[in-house]
């Protein structure tokens, strides 16, 4: 069964890996295996990862933090370069009001913040899956967006052939803790075959890229902080 899988990295980043000594993770190592988990005759033939450079100036480690994520985005290119692609949209910095958190609300009480979003990348991944349904058996979103709903209705309604499973970004619940990551939604799994509802830390774990990756000009290491 010839996949593709789609991964919203904003999405996986704040559902799983934030605060986290996974985050030099091994995509293809841990999608594969919780695909052919789902399905043993599935070949992932590719990834596609969805991301945008970081705002250095709002990260908690600056200019290091971009750094890091140039440092992941090669790894992953060096160790996969027929099996991952990275599709980079960008974040927009722009003023904003909101209303002021009254009940009840008081529309003429406003506060001033800094809003920051990610722009093109569900854009994108919404035209990388329709332009590949065509050419695979089965499609994976790695998403907690809602914005992909209307993505995966047309793949139903368009492809009725074509295989669709959605992987929640969200860590797994453990008992006695409350968890702050953003509660799954079952809007997308109303389009999916099959559904995986979070990913296990010990998958995390056990997917993790070497330390050093040899290439033919500096080697790539993993950040320190990381």
């Amino acid at each position: 069964m010839k996949t593709i899988c789609y991964v919203d990295g904003f999405n996986l980043y704040y559902g799983c890996l934030k605060a986290t000594k996974y985050k030099w993770l091994d995509l293809y190592k841990l999608f594969t295996r919780i695909i052919n988990e789902n399905n043993p005759d599935a070949e992932l033939l590719h990834i596609k990862f969805f991301t945008a450079p970081i705002k250095t100036k709002l990260a908690s480690h600056g200019n290091a933090a971009g750094a890091a994520q140039n440092a992941y985005h090669r790894a992953l290119a060096t160790l996969y370069p027929q099996h991952i692609s990275i599709f980079e949209g960008y974040f927009s910095l722009e003023e904003g009001s909101f209303l002021e958190y009254l009940d009840p609300p008081d529309k003429n009480r406003r506060v001033k913040i800094w809003r920051l979003e990610e722009k093109q990348s569900d854009v994108n991944i919404a035209l990388e899956a329709y332009r590949d349904a065509i050419h695979i058996d089965q499609a994976v979103f790695v998403t907690n967006d809602t914005d992909q709903e209307p993505t995966l209705k047309a793949l139903c309604n368009d492809y009725p052939a074509l295989k669709i499973g959605v992987i929640l970004p969200i860590r797994e619940p453990i008992p006695g803790i409350t968890s702050r990551a953003r509660p799954g939604n079952n809007r997308l799994s109303i389009y999916a075959h099959w559904t995986r509802n979070h990913i296990r830390s010990e998958e995390l774990k056990q997917s993790i890229l070497p330390d050093v990756i040899p290439t033919q000009k500096k080697a790539i290491k993993k950040p320190d902080y990381w």
